[in-house]
């Protein structure tokens, strides 16, 4: 199976990919890849100055899916499964995870671990776009609440200021998805770093975006179209509403096999360097046989930074209540006092602030535990960190990552 493109390092030149090409055609052979002829010395360790060895996410070949014996296999310098004296069996974890299949705590920890580890970074990037969001979000409500916007303009600035969040979001997700590669590996990366790693890939990452929504309206509009001209056409109200009912739930169940079908061809784009329609494929190829895995564990992550969220908002809403003389319990439906908004601003802003950047981790782990689990990538993680006993060049690589 050839579907093993590898994952260059950041700052990585972009190398050339045909658009709608799959991963596997248009793929330059990793360094590990074997090479005919005579041999020269090998190669420093990606990472190591002036080196062009082995780098991290480039297959290994032999193993099963075209990747190395990874876990579950022999690991090199070590006995084989079922030998005596194994045990449990310890895997190397030179960063936030262990170098093996991951586990759903090992996946939440691992986001957490990142956050924690590199918070300066990881939170420096998540704060921009929460102040943003809340500052924007904040100032539109008020001008709603005390008539100077209308309720057209007041549609006309959400749209605009959901647009601009969105491309905000992106450009956090992909400094964020190239934060979380380098914590992998136990190498920290500045903003700096991870900007100039980022910039490259982010025009296609808005291709990819804008690809997406367009199918999803697409496919809503396809399929609420019937109850859409049955309330246009004044049908009957039960029909009417039983048409709009199915095309609700037949839409919402389309989106969501799709979304999680698709939720690793951001990543792909950003750490692969592929295409968009390379990516998709890629993506689609990654998560078959294992959509309620990860439909599951992204369900499980939504949940509990949503709970986490709520523990600084819902507070702060009955405070701001409190504040601005409205009852909690008030049913008159009056808007919020400009008070009462900010309070709420505030607890927003320091949830989202601590918990995007934890999203982000569990979405890009999962597609690293994917590869591993298919295609061994934990043995090219362990030579890019420099672990002796996986093809290293007996130099030590150093523990910081390459320079910008």
């Amino acid at each position: 199976m050839t579907d093993t493109p590898g994952w260059a390092p950041p700052g990585a030149p972009e190398p050339q990919h045909e658009e709608g090409a799959t991963s596997g055609s248009g793929a330059v052979p990793g360094p590990s890849a074997p090479q005919d002829g005579p041999q020269g010395p090998p190669a420093p360790p990606y990472g190591q100055p002036g080196g062009s060895g082995p780098h991290p996410y480039t297959p290994y070949p032999g193993g099963p899916y075209g990747g190395g014996p990874g876990w579950g296999g022999q690991q090199p310098g070590g006995p084989a499964w079922g030998a005596p004296g194994w045990g449990v069996p310890l895997a190397p974890k030179p960063g936030v995870i262990p170098l093996r299949p991951l586990g759903v705590g090992e996946i939440l920890d691992g986001a957490v671990s990142t956050t924690r580890r590199y918070w300066r970074t990881a939170l420096g990037i998540s704060v921009v776009v929460a102040l943003f969001s809340t500052l924007t979000t904040t100032l539109i409500d008020w001008g709603v609440s005390n008539g100077t916007l209308s309720r057209t303009a007041s549609s006309v600035s959400d749209l605009a200021n959901y647009l601009v969040l969105i491309v905000a979001g992106q450009i956090a997700g992909a400094l964020l998805t190239m934060v979380v590669s380098r914590a992998i590996l136990g190498r920290p990366v500045s903003l700096r770093e991870a900007w100039q790693d980022a910039r490259p890939r982010l025009l296609p990452l808005f291709g990819l975006v804008l690809v997406m929504a367009l199918a999803v309206i697409l496919i809503a509009g396809v399929l609420l179209l019937p109850g859409i001209l049955a309330a246009v056409s004044d049908a009957d109200k039960a029909l009417t509403a039983a048409a709009l009912l199915l095309g609700a739930m037949a839409a919402g169940g389309c989106l969501l096999w799709l979304w999680i079908r698709y939720s690793m061809a951001a990543t792909t784009l950003m750490l692969e360097k592929q295409g968009i329609r390379a990516s998709l494929a890629r993506s689609a190829r990654l998560v078959r046989g294992s959509w309620w895995r990860i439909f599951g564990i992204t369900l499980l992550g939504g949940l509990v930074t949503s709970i986490f969220s709520a523990i600084f908002v819902v507070p702060a809403t009955f405070l701001g209540l409190i504040v601005s003389g409205q009852g909690i319990f008030d049913q008159t439906g009056s808007a919020l006092p400009l008070s009462a908004m900010v309070i709420i601003g505030i607890a927003s802003t320091i949830a989202s602030t601590l918990t995007v950047p934890v999203s982000a981790g569990i979405n890009i782990l999962l597609y690293v535990d994917q590869r591993i689990r298919r295609e061994a990538l934990d043995i090219e993680l362990a030579r890019a960190a420099g672990l002796p006993g996986f093809g290293d060049t007996g130099t030590e690589a150093p523990v910081a990552g390459p320079k910008a």
